[in-house]
């Protein structure tokens, strides 16, 4: 019912733009395919938030190439994310319909990044880029609509095969490994749930993917987590007291920061969904246009990208225990997190690597200090929550694992440290002459 209302909602902004006799603008065009490619996201089995996080970056770095390719204000990512060559270059003196190539450029990275949601996010994919396109061609001559039409599709292509090998192409089993040497010992990660499917952890080979703007995987290092003993008093013990204590005694305010940033797959965009949400609620408010749209998603989609290879590089070097085990063992038996406890290492914390990532690109695009309102999940129920800025946005959802139950402090520190260390790659990237 969800994906239905989604879908239901991108055709009434369709239909409203076809009774105002507008073709839609190259930023609507974005818009549009926004909103599908989340909803997209949040039902398609296979879409976990690192596979998320690589379709995310993809589809955006091909809208900002298809837009860059017509702009005299925006520089090529080629030579600048890793081993994206040249773009396909446009006709000399040619004349190109904006709209037109973006709309192409984003169906085509679409119809391929989604290939793999089920029938009715495919019948949703094929009408969106029907109407889109006929729309985005009202009143354009033939020839420049096909010219136009010829280079959106080329550049995605391009994308598309320099995507085919990062090594995150392929997933089968939903992301979960037929074999895989599960490291054994005190402290070490074990499986927290009775799926038989995940037996193994989710992804392990994730932080060998090549990464767009940090060099590799390896990049933004962390230091080992507390030493795993069950001693009283002990740094482990002491994180794992704490949030044994935190469960016990969550206020109704945690409680709703766990359920606001929880973004399970397939109830929600995911993680990375969420925050490519609340650029589209700031650039909307800003009424921003398409240049600056691509730009801002291009580079924190690129961001949250290598957060997660980054974050999953370390989660194996460690393989971690999760709170769920030491504190059933050790301290309650009875103990329940109030999230469900994902089903790969802990350390560190997904979120808060992400997050971080994503707000120090939105830091540098809109400003420090920059308060805003993220309504992302009204629908859902879940009222809008408010923040003076993006870094106590990201404080608040790394903090959201902890009153979750999933997730140490140290987990949630380092994260968070990880992931400015990963946004600042991102940051650098050069967008403007």
């Amino acid at each position: 019912m969800g994906f239905m209302r989604g879908v239901a909602a991108v055709a009434a902004a369709l239909a409203l733009a076809s009774a105002a006799e507008a073709r839609p603008s190259p930023e609507e065009v974005l818009q549009l395919d926004t909103r599908l490619a989340l909803e997209l996201t949040r039902h398609t089995p296979t879409t976990s938030p690192p596979v998320a996080s690589r379709a995310f970056a993809y589809l955006y770095v091909a809208a900002y190439e298809a837009v860059a390719g017509g702009s005299g204000d925006l520089v090529s990512l080629a030579g600048q994310l890793d081993g994206l060559e040249p773009l396909p270059p446009r006709e000399a003196g040619a004349t190109y319909d904006e709209g037109v190539v973006l709309q192409a450029a984003l169906s085509t990275a679409m119809a391929d990044l989604y290939s793999h949601t089920g029938p009715t996010g495919q019948r949703a994919l094929t009408r969106m880029a029907e109407r889109l396109a006929d729309g985005v061609a009202d009143g354009v001559p033939p020839e420049v609509e096909e010219r136009s039409r010829a280079q959106g599709e080329a550049v995605a292509r391009h994308v598309l095969a320099w995507a085919e090998g990062d090594g995150g192409a392929v997933v089968e089993n939903m992301g979960f490994p037929l074999a895989w040497d599960l490291p054994k010992g005190d402290g070490l990660w074990v499986p927290t749930s009775r799926i038989v499917q995940q037996q193994l952890p989710l992804l392990p080979r994730w932080g060998g993917n090549r990464t767009f703007a940090m060099p590799d995987g390896a990049a933004c290092p962390l230091p080992p987590p507390p030493a795993y003993s069950t001693e009283p008093g002990s740094a482990f013990m002491a994180e794992a007291e704490e949030v044994l204590d935190a469960r016990r005694g969550l206020t109704d305010e945690q409680r709703a920061i766990a359920r606001f940033w929880s973004d399970d797959p397939m109830l929600t965009s995911t993680p990375p969904g969420h925050w490519i949400a609340i650029a589209e609620q700031v650039l909307d408010a800003q009424d921003a246009d398409a240049e600056r749209r691509v730009e801002v998603l291009a580079r924190l989609s690129v961001a949250m990208a290598d957060a997660f290879i980054g974050c999953w590089h370390e989660k194996f070097v460690y393989n971690y225990v999760r709170p769920v085990t030491v504190i059933k063992a050790q301290l309650d038996p009875t103990f329940e997190p109030l999230l469900i406890t994902p089903p790969f290492p802990e350390y560190p914390s997904g979120h808060s690597t992400q997050s971080a990532a994503a707000a120090v690109v939105l830091t540098a695009m809109f400003g420090e200090d920059f308060a805003f309102t993220d309504a992302s999940h009204e629908d859902d129920g879940l009222p809008a929550r408010s923040f003076p800025s993006f870094e106590a946005a990201a404080e608040e959802a790394a903090m959201s694992r902890l009153y979750g139950g999933i997730h140490f402090r140290s987990a949630i520190e380092q994260g968070l440290a990880q992931g400015r260390c990963v946004g600042a790659y991102a940051v650098a990237l050069r967008t403007r002459p």
